[in-house]
């Protein structure tokens, strides 16, 4: 199964989260199948690859609670909702 999940990177007292995509069985730190963004807390910015994002998401990839918040915030999920009635 894959999942969605914050990537830790930076340095100490300076951190950044990378948003990837991998295996639900890895570590944090483990190997990913694809980067699809990054979320720095301290400067409050974000980058979305969305178009990987919804890719990942149709295919069945589960989000974490803290990256389904930076989505919803976004609104990946309302781009996803109006692709799934586009194809129905």
């Amino acid at each position: 199964m894959v999942k969605l999940r914050l990537k830790r990177c930076g340095r100490k007292q300076r951190v950044v989260y990378r948003i990837v995509a991998i295996d639900v069985r890895s570590r944090r730190e483990g190997r990913d199948l694809r980067k699809v963004g990054f979320y720095d807390p301290i400067k409050n910015q974000t980058y979305l690859n969305v178009p990987a994002i919804l890719y990942f998401l149709e295919k069945g990839a589960q989000p974490t609670g803290t990256v389904h918040d930076i989505l919803r915030k976004a609104g990946v999920f309302t781009e996803l909702r109006l692709n799934q009635t586009q194809f129905t």
